[in-house]
């Protein structure tokens, strides 16, 4: 594992406080971890529906996919990937 520096400026650093309390986190760094799997993840699911936005109407008359159900299947692959169990 590899040490950063991050610099926060003081209201940041204080909603992050309150917010280790609020949702039990024992560490900034454990919460920071947590913020930074979160963004990733979010960036996959915004990359995959991009994707899947870019096939609609690709079918040409086939059967095709909803856009609630193109994006339950992207996040069902996201959450596969990071081993999230959904059911």
């Amino acid at each position: 594992m590899e040490a950063i520096t991050l610099k926060l400026d003081t209201e940041l650093l204080k909603a992050l406080d309150k917010s280790l309390k609020k949702n039990m986190y024992s560490t900034r760094t454990e919460f920071i971890r947590d913020a930074i799997r979160h963004k990733l993840t979010e960036q996959e699911k915004q990359e995959a529906l991009r994707k899947l936005a870019a096939l609609k109407g690709s079918l040409k008359g086939k059967a095709r996919m909803s856009d609630e159900m193109a994006g339950e299947l992207a996040f069902r692959k996201i959450a596969k990937k990071h081993r999230i169990n959904l059911d």
